[in-house]
Formats: C-alpha cells, structure tokens, sequence
C-alpha cells in the first residue's frame, strides 16, 4: 500500500470526514461526557482503542462471515473488546471508570465504531482497517477534548479538573486555574451548553472548509489579461 492512502485515511479521520462535527455520530457520549477536558479525552482514547482493535479483527475474516449475520457478529466482537476495556478501567482507573459510567459499555452500541465496521473494515485489508479506526477514534477524541476543554474553561474556570482520577492524586497540581475567583457558568456543564458548543466547532468547521475553497479557487484562477493561450511563434 502507497504513502498516499495512508495519508489519506489519516486526513479523513481527524479532518475531512470527522466523525464527531462532520458525520455527527456517537453524539450522545460526545454531548453527555463531554463537560470536561479529562472526561473526554479518556472517552475518546477508550473510544479509539476499540475502533482500531474492532476494525483490525474484524478485517482478516471479513470474507468468512455470512452477510446476513454480519451485524450480529461485528457487534459480539466489539461487545468483547468493549468488555475488556471495561474490566480494565474498572481494575487500574476505578474513579475515572465510575465517572464515565454507563458510556463505556454503550461504546458497544455506538454507531461510530459499528459504521466504520461495515463501510470501510468490512471492505479492505487488516492495516488500513486498523489506521482507519485510529484515524476515526483520534479524530472523535479531539472533538470530545476541544469541547470538554471549552465546557469546563466557561462552566469553572478550569482546565484538567479531575486528571487525578485519570493519572492519580500526584497529578491534582496539574489542574489549570486559568480564570480565578471564577463563579462558574451552570449553562455551560448542562447537556444544552454541549449543544451550543458543538454547534461552535461545527460552524468553526465550516467556515475553516470555506475560505480554503476560497483560496484554492483563487489560486487557480488565471491572472489578469491571461486567456491561458500559449502565443503564436513569429
């Protein structure tokens, strides 16, 4: 496989074809977890492991499983890896485990993972399949921590708030008071405060894909006075 896939599967997850402000999928833990910068982030990467063991597993034996119980199966592998990551979280991150509760096992039934199972793993080789889910799970991790991060800063003023759950209680000086004496913004930790940040991003998105239209199309377009016609030799 070239370099240029490569590069291209890696422009999709994390830009192009985002799955968190582009596609808009798994929005109920994006919306949900997302209230502060830790939180998101170790949804996110918890997210990300799954999708690239999922889509790597699944991709060699992807020609032994019959189409008409393909979901089935797909979703009894993630339900395992899935179950794994929970066993896991719960032995070595207890408190951060019981703070993202129930939206680990829902990992299983998000429509992320099982979406890029059955467009892409479903359809190409082992590497490219595990690289797309990275791409897509670390493109998901960056929208959950970009809106955790701006959540928690306007609702407390703060930033890496509970990183001692994630990395334990040595890590609680890392915790960023960047607005101090800060009342807090109730709005802003709400699910409706979620809705108006990821509304944010979304448009932010947006206008970023515009103006490099804009600039590509007034790179190519001819300079005054050139008719792009070669002149005649005399």
């Amino acid at each position: 496989m070239s370099n240029q896939p490569l590069k291209e599967i890696l422009h999709n997850g994390l830009w192009k074809q985002n799955p968190g402000v582009m596609q808009l999928l798994g929005l109920c833990p994006l919306l949900a977890v997302s209230n502060s910068l830790v939180n998101g982030i170790s949804l996110g990467l918890a997210t990300t492991l799954v999708m690239a063991v999922s889509s790597g597993a699944i991709a060699p034996i992807r020609s032994l499983i019959p189409n008409e119980i393909r979901i089935p199966v797909y979703i009894l592998i993630i339900a395992v890896l899935v179950t794994v990551v929970q066993y896991a979280m719960n032995a070595y991150l207890y408190s951060l485990y019981v703070v993202l509760g129930i939206f680990i096992p829902l990992i299983v039934t998000n429509c992320i993972v099982l979406a890029r199972i059955e467009a892409f793993a479903a359809k190409n080789p082992a590497l490219p399949s595990a690289l797309d889910g990275i791409a897509m799970g670390l493109g998901l991790t960056c929208v959950l921590a970009v809106l955790g991060g701006m959540r928690e800063l306007a609702g407390k003023g703060t930033l890496l708030s509970g990183i001692d759950l994630a990395l334990g209680d040595s890590t609680k000086e890392w915790v960023v008071h960047a607005i101090p004496d800060y009342n807090g913004f109730l709005l802003a930790i709400l699910p409706p405060g979620a809705f108006i940040g990821l509304g944010l991003l979304i448009a932010g998105k947006n206008w970023l894909n515009l103006r490099a239209g804009q600039k590509r199309a007034v790179a190519a377009a001819p300079a005054p006075g050139d008719d792009g016609c070669t002149p005649a030799a005399r």
